[in-house]
């Protein structure tokens, strides 16, 4: 009986949860009927004040046999929103399948004084709800029709004017005849919203093929920013910086124009309210990232600060020229008269890997390239920016102990091995002589890479290991990267060497020992070539060397990181 109470007692508890849900639901449907009883009553009021005057069009009407069934009259309340209706008899004689409507606000307000419509005309008719972006206040609505004898020339076929008496705010998402033909839509219900730092622009391009590009042009007040991104199964998504501030940003999204290579024309014009004070740095983009099919998917806009290492991703259109031989990007970080260099390998098309800021903190230009693409050998590489941007480091200056090109020092095998090297050893001389003993009696010099010229992107201390065989490069590759692998600073050195019939491109290795740079050159301690033939011949000359001596031979130009 006990249980019975209880379950009646649920049941009621439940009927009035029920109950109260439906009289909340009823007292919301009637305050919004409220509402819009109010405005139609400010309607009805208004339009009884005015003098309601028919509608009259203009003499180009009577030339193609254009009428409007809507609206009636030459000036008229209205709340929110107006239908544009009308017939043409002679549309076949038309330039253009789209009536042009414009609706302009009296007064400025926050969706700007002006928005246009373009309107598909089908079998000679055409209709349109037009809503109100600003809000209450008046408008004027102009019609226009297209040319019988000009391409994109439209004539005024009729002006009316409109008090509207509601005061909420809709910007209709309108396309152009260019959108239309894109198969553009947008996936948003208006074309003004308010967003914070980041408005997420995503929607479809049916009409356009896989690897088409569309154009995005954002301004404010002088300032603009362009910038290109791909269609994928007819969708596209972009997250796009409010670059410059709190305020009204306007957002042009153009389609590629089909008469026209290279060429783009709007299709859609969106409104952002930003409301964050925030002022970003935009990414600064060169014709490289159209011509080699590059997607820069993050960073999307420079400025940011980060604690000395710093995330890169992106892809490659498989589409695009030299995509197939695109198998690593570089990267460059400047930061005043200090420069790094390094190389993000390209997977399936795709990378996504992260890049030091070496040099401590403060500000950073970093440039993002992808490299020549040529068949011919070759001891140096060229390569072509795509992109450019700012960053602010907040790290600690780590130049000569963190891993870099070449010099995988993070590594397990790398770590592991330069422990094995420097056990049982004390003090930081003794680990650097142990280093340099390994490298010149482990590796051979290679000579036919040399005289044939046999780099490769990915030439490193690594491959250096695993090959047991490489030039000046490799050998100072993998000491530094044995080196740095027991948190010995160490730092690559390029120069010219001379001693043979003219001087050559040289690379070696300084160590800080006990707080001093020491120099070691372990590719001349490994031996010597003769006949063309590389003959192993180990000295602890070139470790330490008498530096009066060792300038004879070798031209200190720098540091290369």
């Amino acid at each position: 009986m006990k249980r019975m109470r209880l379950r009646f007692v649920f049941f009621c508890l439940l009927s009035f949860v029920l109950i109260t849900a439906c009289a909340n639901t009823e007292i919301s449907d009637s305050k919004a009927k409220e509402e819009k009883d109010k405005y139609e009553q400010l309607v009805e009021q208004r339009n009884g004040e005015l003098e309601l005057v028919p509608l009259e069009l203009t003499s180009y009407s009577e030339e193609i046999g254009a009428s409007l069934s809507n609206p009636k009259y030459q000036k008229f309340a209205a709340n929110g929103k107006v239908k544009i209706e009308g017939e043409i008899e002679h549309y076949n004689e038309l330039k253009s399948d789209y009536a042009w409507i414009k609706v302009r606000s009296n007064e400025e307000g926050p969706a700007g004084m002006e928005h246009e419509y373009y309107v598909p005309i089908k079998e000679g008719a055409f209709k349109e709800t037009v809503h109100f972006f600003n809000g209450e206040g008046d408008y004027r609505v102009t019609v226009q029709l297209p040319s019988t004898d000009q391409e994109n020339y439209y004539y005024d076929t009729a002006s009316f004017e409109v008090i509207n008496v509601n005061p909420k705010m809709m910007r209709d998402l309108t396309y152009t005849p260019f959108g239309y033909g894109a198969g553009l839509t947008v996936d948003m219900d208006t074309s003004y919203v308010e967003e914070s730092e980041i408005f997420l622009l995503k929607g479809e391009a049916t009409a356009l093929a896989d690897g088409e590009k569309m154009m995005l042009v954002i301004r404010k007040d002088s300032e603009q920013w362009k910038h290109i991104i791909p269609v994928k199964d007819g969708k596209f998504e972009y997250e796009m910086p409010l670059f410059f501030g709190k305020g009204l940003h306007e957002l042009e999204v153009l389609v590629p124009d089909k008469e026209r290579e290279d060429y783009y024309q709007v299709g859609t014009k969106i409104l952002v309210n930003n409301e964050s004070e925030q002022v970003m740095k935009p990414i600064e983009y060169s014709n490289t990232y159209i011509e080699r099919g590059v997607t820069l998917e993050y960073p999307t806009f420079g400025g940011k600060v980060t604690e000395g290492q710093y995330h890169i991703k992106g892809s490659i259109d498989e589409n695009a020229e030299f995509a197939k031989d695109t198998t690593h990007i570089y990267v460059t970080t400047e930061k005043g008269e200090d420069t790094a260099l390094d190389v993000i390998p390209v997977e399936n098309f795709s990378f996504d890997d992260s890049f030091y800021l070496r040099f401590g903190s403060g500000t950073y230009e970093v440039t993002v390239s992808v490299p020549e693409i040529k068949k011919e050998n070759s001891n140096y590489f060229r390569y072509f920016g795509f992109a450019k941007f700012e960053l602010e480091s907040t790290g600690e200056d780590k130049r000569d102990l963190l891993p870099s090109r070449g010099i995988e020092s993070d590594d397990p095998q790398i770590k592991k091995l330069a422990e094995e090297i420097i056990s049982g050893k004390t003090t930081e001389r003794e680990k650097a002589k142990a280093v340099y003993d390994y490298v010149t009696k482990t590796i051979s010099y290679d000579v036919g890479k040399m005289k044939n010229k046999e780099f490769e992107w990915d030439d490193s201390a690594l491959k250096t290991l695993a090959e047991k065989t490489g030039v000046c490069q490799d050998y100072s590759y993998l000491a530094i990267a044995l080196l740095r692998a027991v948190n010995m600073e160490a730092r690559f050195i390029e120069g010219t060497a001379l001693g043979g019939f003219w001087p050559q491109n040289h690379a070696w290795v300084e160590v800080k020992v006990d707080g001093k740079w020491l120099t070691m050159d372990p590719t001349w301690g490994s031996g010597y070539i003769e006949k063309d033939q590389f003959v192993a011949a180990y000295t602890d000359k070139y470790f330490d060397p008498n530096m009066t001596e060792f300038e004879k031979t070798h031209i200190r130009n720098g540091v290369s990181y």
